[in-house]
């Protein structure tokens, strides 16, 4: 028997609105709130092969680099078009020092998190 990932736990200043900015980017929805923690995943809940998200409240602030970040595909729109939607969802360029050649596009929540935008579409 193996392990596998259940949940995601994410250090955040503010729980709720980095939690509602990831149902919009993932189509999730809120599954639990325990104290000041947030968890989101699937819309028919949590539990199955994909892992959950716990956005766990803190006052300490992001320093440098995430060590660990998320990878996003589009599911049904091209990278350019899924793009213009996380930018109008909150999400920001950032510059970890690609170099423009990339197939990918790095960018921050509105926490300042970092994660990669792929342009290969998922089914």
């Amino acid at each position: 028997m193996a392990c596998r990932i259940s949940e995601l736990v994410v250090d955040c200043r503010d729980p709720e609105a980095l939690a509602a900015f990831w149902c919009e980017v993932l189509g999730f929805k809120v599954l639990d709130r325990d104290g000041e923690a947030v968890e989101i995943g699937p819309p028919e809940g949590g539990g199955g092969l994909q892992p959950t998200l716990v956005f766990d409240r803190t006052d300490e602030p992001k320093a440098g680099k995430l060590r660990l970040h998320f990878d996003v595909n589009a599911t049904d729109r091209d990278q350019d078009a899924e793009l213009e939607r996380l930018l109008a969802a909150g999400a920001r360029h950032a510059d970890v020092g690609q170099t423009g050649e990339e197939s990918w596009v790095v960018l921050q929540d509105p926490e300042g998190n970092e994660f990669c935008l792929l342009r290969s579409r998922l089914a």
